[in-house]
């Protein structure tokens, strides 16, 4: 497993994401239950209610997951720069981070602001993975 060493930080920005999705998914459930929701129910699009923020948190963490892995993924498979695939999948981990405090605390707007400037740098360091990726495919 030496060949994927250099890729340390990326992979455990993967495992920290993955954790972060797994951790909120209860703590989603139970702030809905709370509210009386029936399991996979919404709360009342409300960004004043904390259930609702959390809520989209988890769900926004549901929806990223699987493009930062497949990207953080191709690009170590295909021996993009260690150095690049680690700083990106880490910027890209530090901004869902930041997202997911801001969207919890309510910090903002619920459709601008500080939250979609880091969704918006998050989303940026993935599709350069996805680039490098590419380049290092041909």
């Amino acid at each position: 497993m030496e060949t994927f060493a250099e890729y340390s930080h990326a992979i455990a920005s993967l495992v920290i994401f993955t954790l972060i999705v797994l951790a909120l998914s209860p703590f989603s459930a139970i702030s809905k239950q709370g509210k009386g929701l029936a399991p996979g129910a919404a709360p009342e699009q409300d960004y004043a209610d904390k259930a609702y923020r959390l809520n989209r948190a988890y769900l926004n963490g549901t929806e990223t997951l699987p493009s930062f892995v497949a990207v953080t993924v191709a690009a170590i498979l295909l021996g993009a720069s260690p150095f690049w695939v680690n700083l990106l999948a880490t910027l890209a981990l530090v901004s869902r981070i930041v997202m997911l405090v801001v969207h919890l605390q309510g910090i903002g707007k619920p459709h601008s602001g500080i939250r979609s400037v880091f969704y918006v740098a998050g989303w940026a360091c993935m599709v350069v993975l996805a680039l490098m990726a590419l380049v290092a495919a041909f």
